[in-house]
């Protein structure tokens, strides 16, 4: 007899080579020593996280919703869209209620406070994030077309919403942030980091981002949580924008939070392979070449190459406080 599960099969008749009763008894002792130390004991010991199966599944539908007639069902048509968007997004956002929920009952938990208002914190939040939709659809048309506009290649807007990386990283970074501004981000990064498994691009959804924002080609970019990107924006593959340094208080701990990732104004070019670090600003209409490292402020209308970086001028504080 075999069981099967995740890909895997286990005969049910072992002779008990592994040694599994000893194995498992050391893993139980191991994973109770660990949560009594970080005091993670739940009352009914149910799942107390976020499912990233489950998140995944509902970023999947919140796309098809989004893009029925290319991200949804194959066999879809036309006068059938509403129903289908309808039905998909309701079973989309009830399943995010729960996912919501857990976020809510973990951080309460932590935070030793009354867990008697989390099921309307989350049904408020959910309705938010519901209503945000159709805003969501028209900021992410700008990013289509400032992808099908930036890359010559592109031979229509079907063609970057089927194959684009890019634009299905950015299709995910615009749901996760609008649930980390809305005060759930855990399960907002366990959205962007499917976007991440599946892409190669690592957006933090706490980062800001315009109107009109395209990754060309796309893997191995690295966009930090406190980033803030203006409008027409264009990166290339492995671009980073990331932090220079990480303070940390007098016991040795890294202040969270604080802003330390570029500020990239709008109409911004950024090629393959240049690394932007520390809370310095991209002057509006500039150009950083490939291979750049950056670690200072530039004016607008800069032209950045590797054979230029030291004649560069240095914005005069451009950098945000």
């Amino acid at each position: 007899m075999t069981l099967k599960k995740g890909g895997l099969t286990r005969a049910t008749d072992s002779e008990g080579s592994w040694q599994l009763d000893r194995i498992v008894s050391e893993l139980h002792d191991i994973r109770t020593r660990w949560r009594g130390a970080q005091q993670r004991t739940t009352e009914c010991g149910a799942r107390e996280f976020p499912s990233r199966e489950a998140l995944r599944d509902i970023a999947e539908a919140l796309c098809g919703a989004l893009f029925p007639m290319r991200l949804g069902p194959s066999d879809l048509h036309q006068e059938s869209e509403d129903f289908y968007i309808g039905y998909t997004l309701d079973a989309a956002l009830n399943a995010l209620l729960h996912q919501v929920r857990l976020e809510l009952r973990y951080d309460a938990r932590r935070a030793a406070s009354p867990q008697a208002d989390v099921n309307l914190l989350a049904r408020a939040i959910v309705a938010e994030f519901a209503l945000s939709l159709p805003g969501l659809r028209a900021l992410l048309d700008t990013d289509v077309l400032a992808a099908y506009q930036g890359d010559p290649a592109a031979r229509s807007v079907d063609e970057v919403l089927l194959c684009y990386p890019g634009v299905l990283a950015v299709i995910h970074h615009r749901i996760a942030h609008k649930l980390y501004a809305l005060g759930v981000p855990l399960v907002a990064r366990i959205i962007s980091e499917a976007a991440h498994s599946s892409t190669g691009i690592d957006i933090h959804p706490g980062a800001q981002i315009g109107a009109g924002f395209f990754i060309d080609h796309g893997t191995g970019v690295v966009i930090g949580e406190t980033a803030v990107i203006g409008e027409r924006v264009r990166l290339y593959q492995a671009v980073t924008l990331g932090a220079k340094r990480f303070p940390a208080d007098e016991a040795g701990t890294l202040q969270k939070g604080l802003p330390r990732h570029p500020v990239v104004e709008d109409d911004v070019v950024i090629y393959a392979g240049a690394t932007i670090l520390g809370r310095v600003t991209i002057g509006r209409g500039s150009t950083i070449g490939g291979n750049v490292w950056l670690t200072r402020s530039v004016p607008p209308g800069s032209q950045v190459t590797q054979a230029n970086l030291q004649n560069v001028p240095v914005a005069a504080e451009l950098v945000e406080p």
